[in-house]
């Protein structure tokens, strides 16, 4: 009820018109606001007016510049850092420890049978092509190489480059020896069926010739089922032999196996999944983590894993390994540190993998329902992935979505290593160590594939950096405020002194466009007819005689104003339109002034 008196009032307010002007509005704005400037516009003199006006228009100016900048200012999110080093006893970290080669080459030789005697064919054509041409006849399955073949490119000529398939038969063998800086390995990318091809660089062969060898691997591993590849890496129990932590004893039941397809089979040390984190008790050697490890160097895959060792991670509880950007090799003679970074730049990469080339890199985490990269199923994979690798605005893409956690732990890591056993204690250690874990008397163990880790906090000093909001809306609304009130001397309530005069100036625009466009669709109702208006006897007639027509030449100059055609209007006196005579609700009688309806 409220809502439709209140609508019907503005109703009877645009057909009565605006109550005053835009000058009358501006003027009592100007008399009652409490900014100082524009009272003294009204009330001096013409030349202090002038003055006025000039002096607050300036000072408008420099408030709004002012409130620009600082609205600038907080939305760019700046931060002040604080950072503090205290002493308290920690949780011992997640350890994560990788063999350097996936796969067992044992149990994965059937699957690159094909490949690897491509590899040894391409290292023969390079190294000797004299005695590879005797045996370039025998039997080779060329189908990986068609999809991504390996040639040598000849620039010593830069007007006419040479471009030679390492297996065609059009050239001489001579022609594969090429050390000058002229010539180099490339990798040919195709994508369309062949029609669209390009060339990947490289400035050595042994670069390119390893590339090309886990590229042709990626794809094969990429069709085999998750389980195959689990068994076909080494298990937990050949390479864990000995666990200790603190004065408890472990073995590798105590790890968490997962599966990290550029290493294998991976296992972490106190992940914090399923149990409770394992606090440290003291720093030192004797309350950490030590292990005794075997590596099976004997059996890595010769082309894929040209590193002999364990890749090692310290991480948080509960937070995903990524071992092969952020890991360490254990080795001997060395000493290095890692940071951590951030983490899901590979996922993005990924997803981009599978917007643009239709299925993921196997390398990579892979969301449900997406099926890995593969020269069968998705031909041009290789070609759209080396492109997406070298993409820079993918690198950046990626960067802008991917931002630093709240919360993180960064674990730097010292590494010294001797020769371990001795040659004095080898005998011995072996025999025990082959003993539990074979339950042979005879060493099975050889010395090049054993790894001993000792892993312990140094020290118990942490460091914390913490991050706050340099500039908040309490700071913004202060700023905003002083600016105001120092220029031009006004509050909040000038604010919305202002905000109300523009809701009155739209108020009246919009009455006078209701009431321009009324009176531009009443004017042409008003001039009806061309001509003088018709007599009282021609209108009685014309109704009660219809076969009377007036006639044109009696009638005089207003004759010709009503055609034959045309309809005359009812004769008579329209009757009076006295308002005093009707009834209407008190609700919708308004009085002649702004005020409610009486």
């Amino acid at each position: 009820m409220h809502v439709k008196k209140y609508l019907l009032k503005c109703l009877h307010r645009l057909q009565k018109g605006p109550g005053y002007t835009y000058k009358e509005l501006l003027v009592w704005y100007c008399d009652n606001t409490n900014t100082h400037g524009p009272k003294r516009i009204i009330c001096e003199g013409p030349k202090k007016k002038a003055m006025w006006f000039l002096i607050t228009l300036l000072f408008a100016a420099l408030v709004c510049w002012q409130w620009g900048v600082f609205i600038n200012t907080y939305l760019s999110w700046e931060v002040s850092v604080s950072l503090s080093v205290g002493f308290k006893a920690m949780d011992f970290p997640a350890v994560t420890i990788c063999n350097a080669s996936p796969f067992k080459y044992s149990k994965v030789k059937h699957l690159l049978k094909d490949l690897d005697e491509l590899m040894e064919a391409v290292l023969e054509r390079i190294l000797a092509p004299e005695s590879s041409h005797a045996n370039a006849t025998r039997a080779l399955n060329f189908t990986i190489w068609n999809y991504t073949p390996l040639f040598l490119i000849d620039e010593r000529n830069p007007h006419d480059p040479v471009v030679l398939d390492l297996f065609a038969d059009n050239h001489n063998d001579s022609a594969i020896i090429c050390n000058d800086p002229g010539c180099k390995m490339a990798m040919r990318l195709c994508r369309l069926n062949g029609t669209e091809c390009t060339f990947q660089n490289f400035t050595s062969a042994t670069q390119a010739v390893t590339e090309w060898y886990v590229l042709q691997a990626t794809n094969i591993f990429a069709q085999v089922p998750f389980q195959e590849l689990v068994q076909m890496g080494y298990p937990a129990e050949q390479v864990i032999l000995s666990c200790l932590f603190g004065a408890e004893p472990c073995n590798y039941r105590n790890f968490t196996s997962i599966f990290y397809p550029p290493y294998g089979n991976c296992y972490i040390f106190n992940w914090g999944m399923m149990e409770k984190a394992l606090p440290s008790a003291n720093p030192g050697t004797e309350f950490g983590l030590k292990l005794i490890l075997d590596i099976g160097e004997e059996d890595y895959v010769p082309f894929l894993a040209s590193t002999a060792g364990v890749r090692l991670l310290l991480h948080e509880q509960r937070s995903y390994p990524f071992i092969r950007e952020e890991g360490i090799y254990a080795m001997s003679a060395t000493e290095t540190s890692i940071g951590v970074l951030v983490a899901c730049l590979h996922s993005c990469f990924q997803d981009h993998m599978i917007r643009n080339c239709s299925c993921g890199h196997y390398l990579y985490p892979l969301p449900p329902g997406e099926k890995y990269c593969n020269n069968w199923d998705f031909p041009d994979w290789a070609r759209c992935y080396s492109a997406l690798q070298m993409s820079l605005a993918q690198r950046e893409t990626c960067i802008g979505l991917c931002k630093e956690s709240c919360n993180d732990t960064q674990y730097k890591m010292t590494i010294s290593m001797a020769d371990w056993p001795s040659e004095a204690s080898e005998d011995w250690i072996f025999h025990v160590l082959s003993q539990e874990r074979d339950q042979s008397t005879n060493i099975t163990l050889s010395k090049k594939g054993i790894v001993k880790l000792n892993i312990y906090f140094q020290e118990f000093n942490y460091r914390t950096i913490e991050e706050s909001a340099a500039n908040n809306i309490v700071w913004l609304l202060s700023n905003l405020g002083g600016q105001f009130g120092f220029w031009m001397g006004g509050s909040v309530l000038c604010l919305i002194e202002f905000a109300e005069i523009i809701i009155d100036f739209v108020w009246i625009t919009i009455i006078k466009l209701v009431g321009f466009a009324k009176s531009s669709r009443q004017r042409p109702a008003s001039a009806r007819y061309a001509g003088p208006p018709p007599t009282v006897a021609e209108l009685v007639e014309a109704h009660t005689n219809f076969g009377f027509q007036p006639d044109a030449a009696s009638h005089g100059p207003g004759a010709e104003a009503y055609p034959d055609e045309q309809a005359l209007p009812i004769p008579g006196t329209p009757p009076p339109n006295y308002d005093s005579l009707r009834l209407q609700p008190l609700d919708v009688i308004e009085s002649d002034s702004e005020g409610d309806a009486i």
